[in-house]
C-alpha cells in the first residue's frame, strides 16, 4: 500500500523528505483511515473498540 499510494505517486528532492512522507503516511494509515471492514473505523479506533468490549 505504501509503495502504491505514496511512493510511486511522486518524485523526492531527498531521502530526508521521504522519510518524512512516510512517516506522515504511517500515522494517517493507523489513525485516520476509515476502513468499511473495520465497522467505517481507523485501525486504532477498531482496536480500542474491540478490547473494551
Amino acid at each position: 500500500m505504501l509503495k502504491s499510494e505514496l511512493f510511486y505517486l511522486k518524485k523526492y528532492n531527498s531521502i530526508n523528505q521521504l522519510k518524512k512522507e512516510i512517516k506522515e503516511y504511517i500515522l494517517y494509515y493507523n489513525n485516520d483511515r476509515i476502513k468499511s471492514n473495520l465497522n467505517k473505523m481507523s485501525p486504532i479506533q477498531y482496536r480500542a473498540h474491540y478490547y473494551q468490549n
